[in-house]
């Protein structure tokens, strides 16, 4: 498998950036290896729902359900759908890199805005550069 290396940030957007780089985005799909270990899911897929809403379970479902459609997801594992801190940062890349913000340390020390995320594993051949090439990548989707 070929190494690569970890993506440098080289700046944290402030809230007022963030604000503005969402506006007219609908969702940011981003899609990273999974730890070796999890051979059937092999993508760590984040969604990020350019929303604060907080959604029934019917219609969470209902949204996994039309990602799952959309990505050719066949198999899905760890499924995490709820609001959430997302920082985002330059790096080399052209658009910023979005960030699931866990750690409170994370929270206390990058700005950060709350949205809806769906956080899973999957099996799905629409992410070849991740699973082939062992890439991280991200996409914004605008309205």
């Amino acid at each position: 498998m070929q190494q690569h290396h970890a993506i440098k940030t080289n700046h944290y957007l402030e809230i007022n950036e963030i604000e503005a780089l969402l506006e007219g985005v609908e969702y940011i799909i981003m899609a990273t290896p999974a730890p070796e270990h999890f051979a059937k899911t092999p993508v760590h897929v984040s969604i990020f729902l350019n929303t604060q809403e907080h959604f029934s379970q019917e219609i969470k479902e209902m949204i996994f359900d039309k990602f799952c459609q959309d990505y050719k997801i066949s198999t899905s594992a760890e499924v995490m759908s709820q609001i959430m801190p997302v920082g985002f940062a330059n790096t080399t890349h052209d658009t910023p890199m979005p960030m699931l913000l866990v750690k409170a340390a994370d929270q206390n020390s990058i700005p950060y805005i709350a949205l809806h995320v769906i956080d899973f594993l999957a099996a799905s051949d629409a992410f070849e550069e991740v699973t082939k090439e062992s890439l991280t990548g991200w996409s914004y989707v605008r309205e």
